[in-house]
């Protein structure tokens, strides 16, 4: 099950611009929703080479193809009923983490997450995001 924005389905990611992305997954079967951010890239640190103090950070792209959120709950369900009985689309595409922080917030509270446990695979909403880092 590919992700999909505006109802096309995304291949490719540009993680030159963009460092993540606020989106939502649908249960088909009976309805509930999970929303959530996921970051384009991830990094690794390195030991320092000979000589140097610095650790090395090598980025790459991260496993945004195949993710299905940090909710177990979410992820068993898939596993039960099978990724095809999922909609999982992009709702947001941001051009950096603070953004994406604030979007998946706005979003969840919006659509009360936390109040709807019969809706939403959400069980918390966290955040902590400072102004400077909103660039939407």
């Amino acid at each position: 099950m590919t992700w999909l924005h505006n109802n096309e389905p995304v291949e490719e990611i540009d993680t030159k611009i963009y460092k993540a992305f606020v989106y939502r997954i649908t249960n088909l079967i009976d309805g509930r929703q999970y929303i959530g951010k996921k970051l384009t890239e991830s990094t690794i640190t390195r030991p320092p080479l000979k000589g140097q103090k610095r650790k090395r950070k090598i980025k790459s792209e991260s496993d945004w193809r195949d993710y299905w959120s940090s909710s177990e709950e979410l992820k068993s369900d898939v596993e039960k009923h099978g990724k095809e009985n999922f909609k999982r689309e992009i709702l947001h595409f941001c051009l950096n983490k603070g953004s994406a922080s604030y979007l998946e917030a706005k979003e969840q509270m919006l659509n009360e997450v936390l109040e709807h446990p019969d809706k939403w695979y959400n069980g918390i909403i966290q955040c902590k995001i400072h102004r400077t880092h909103v660039k939407i």
